[in-house]
């Protein structure tokens, strides 16, 4: 059941994405929910549609061409002092999700993620968010090198050689760590 403001309309979701396909349709799978879905593909248009609809929550893709979704967050909580802000992104990382949780992001999600997730994580309260937050342990070992890896995989593009030679591993010891699974602490 959607969140209903005080004034009975629903409730306006910014969705912010350059992926087009999964913008429109997770925009649209919001609105299917009850809600009230707005879309943009870049900062800047996120910027300007949120100017024009207020929105209440907002879904911010972390990765996109020019300004980055972290630049968004700061920008929407700096509009709308209520807004609920989830940052999501391919390549999950501790370091941008505890910078987007400074910027006043609400929550922090890794893709693939559906409507479902999305909205369950806009429906958990700031106390459960909290007690997460303290139960919380440090990472273990093989995840920090699993984000560092995919990290660096990213910003050489997928270029696997050139993340080996960023890394100062073999190619195909790099391979291999790739076939792993992520850790799941």
């Amino acid at each position: 059941m959607p969140d209903v403001p005080t004034n009975n309309k629903p409730v306006k979701i910014l969705v912010v994405d350059d992926d087009a396909v999964f913008r429109k349709r997770l925009a649209k799978a919001i609105a299917a929910r009850g809600y009230e879905a707005f879309d943009a593909g870049s900062v800047s248009e996120g910027r300007e549609l949120a100017k024009r609809v207020k929105p209440q929550r907002a879904i911010v893709d972390l990765r996109m061409p020019g300004e980055t979704g972290l630049q968004l967050v700061s920008d929407l909580n700096a509009m709308f002092s209520d807004i609920h802000v989830i940052v999501l992104t391919g390549y999950g990382s501790i370091a941008t999700a505890v910078d987007a949780t400074k910027r006043g992001a609400f929550d922090y999600l890794t893709k693939p993620c559906d409507a479902e997730q999305i909205l369950a994580a806009f429906d958990k309260g700031a106390d459960a968010r909290q007690k997460e937050a303290e139960n919380s342990q440090v990472p273990s070992l093989a995840r920090v090198e699993w984000e560092h890896i995919h990290r660096v995989l990213a910003d050489c593009g997928g270029n696997i050689s050139e993340a080996s030679r960023r890394l100062g591993i073999h190619r195909r010891s790099l391979q291999r760590k790739l076939f792993k699974m992520q850790p799941l602490d």
